[in-house]
């Protein structure tokens, strides 16, 4: 099994940049990629960015290109998000996941094992 924690969410005004870590543990030779989603609220969970953990390969949503940078440090078993030009509309929870399907994919069913989540808000 493959153990994640996120952190670095928060409170930020529109704008502005927040950093997301995602830690994992446990079996992390299974993984080959790692994606982070978001869901805010009445909406469906929603792919943001995904890495390879090799960190060869991302993949970014379009809403996010530009402003988003998904990167990976494989020593410290981390992957982090992070995003400038912070918009009200990226407000949600953010989620990392990883997946051991051999490609960087958007999909959502293809990731196995989940964190907990973090608060992202942006205001006007």
């Amino acid at each position: 099994q493959v153990q994640l924690v996120e952190s670095g969410g928060g409170l930020v005004q529109a704008g502005g940049s927040l950093r997301l870590s995602c830690v994992a543990s446990g079996h992390t030779f299974i993984v080959y990629a790692v994606g982070w989603f978001r869901q805010a609220p009445g909406k469906e969970r929603e792919f943001v960015a995904a890495i390879s953990w090799s960190g060869g390969t991302t993949k970014y949503a379009d809403s996010v290109k530009g402003r988003f940078t998904i990167s990976r440090d494989n020593a410290e078993n981390t992957v982090y998000l992070q995003m400038n030009s912070l918009k009200p509309e990226d407000t949600a929870v953010y989620y990392c996941a990883s997946s051991t399907f051999r490609r960087v994919t958007n999909a959502s069913a293809v990731y196995d094992y989940w964190g907990q989540g973090t608060q992202v808000t942006v205001s006007s």
